[in-house]
């Protein structure tokens, strides 16, 4: 009888200890992201330029949406930052470094390596100047840890420009090369594939990724109402250019984002001099010189 009853008792699940499978999406497309960078250097191996473009590229996507997709899920922690990171310095420094390297600068033979090197150290000083600035709130600060806390109107700022972006500037060669081929411009192509283009452009955006450049993040950016409606007109645009000619799309957007970096800074200087405006010293009547936070 006694075995009868404990044959009829529900059974208890397990619990187990650890993390949800929610917080593991985020290093899941970490990982992901990580898997596109080293497959667009395997491909560049056999020349399949278009095929490491777009692996380049989708590995950009989905580092823009890993760190919301962790903030969101509450999914955020050190790991995740760490592997981050290490996966940028492959898919954004490594990977296109190579790739242009395989491309058009081995013509130049050692002289054409030095740009890719020079830009791979760039981008791997950032992330560590990046990773440096993220101080664990359970732990002090340590000092020369990290650059000073930004203020308030720097918030919406990167310090320097970004690697995903900085390894869509360094790719514009191939991706106007491609463009021009496609549109039967064999003058054109063959000058944007010329090396001296490819090696002055890593150096160039090896310099703003470890520079002090303000770039606009874009993450709390605020669109008036009035252009709602035109910016979503203008995406609807630009998706239908992407999908009828995706290196001519490419190409054209960081070109874009390269002339956007002047206006970030004329930005970055206007706040930047209404902020220093606020804090100068008022003289009032009684000779008594009173700072304008009190």
């Amino acid at each position: 009888m006694r075995g009868r009853l404990r044959r009829f008792r529900p059974r208890t699940r397990p619990r187990y200890q650890g993390p949800s499978f929610n917080r593991l999406i985020p290093n899941i497309l970490t990982m992901l992201g990580l898997c596109c960078g080293l497959s667009a250097i395997r491909v560049a191996l056999d020349a399949q330029w278009e095929k490491a473009a777009v692996l380049i590229v989708v590995a950009g996507a989905i580092d823009g949406l890993d760190g919301r997709i962790a903030r969101m899920l509450k999914g955020t922690s050190r790991f995740g930052a760490e592997f981050d990171s290490l996966s940028d310095f492959l898919c954004f420094g490594v990977a296109p470094a190579l790739v242009l390297y395989m491309w058009t600068l081995h013509d130049a033979r050692g002289l054409g390596f030095a740009p890719c090197l020079l830009f791979a150290v760039c981008s791997a000083l950032r992330l560590a100047r990046f990773n440096a600035a993220l101080v664990e709130t359970s732990t002090p600060a340590l000092p020369l840890t990290g650059p000073a806390p930004k203020p308030a109107y720097a918030q919406n700022f990167f310090t320097g420009v970004p690697a995903p972006a900085g390894a869509g500037l360094a790719l514009f060669p191939l991706f106007a090369t491609l463009t021009f081929t496609g549109w039967d411009m064999p003058g054109l192509a063959a000058l944007t594939r010329h090396p001296a283009l490819s090696g002055v452009l890593l150096v160039v955006v090896g310099g703003l990724m470890v520079s002090t450049l303000p770039a606009w993040s874009f993450k709390n950016f605020k669109v008036p109402a009035e252009y709602v409606l035109p910016l979503l007109l203008g995406i609807g645009a630009y998706v239908a250019v992407l999908l009828t000619e995706p290196w001519a799309a490419l190409a054209g957007a960081a070109f874009l984002y390269g002339g956007m970096l002047f206006f970030s800074v004329r930005s970055y200087t206007r706040l930047k001099r209404e902020a220093e405006a606020m804090l100068e010293p008022v003289v009032v009547a009684g000779g008594e010189d009173k700072s304008a936070n009190g």
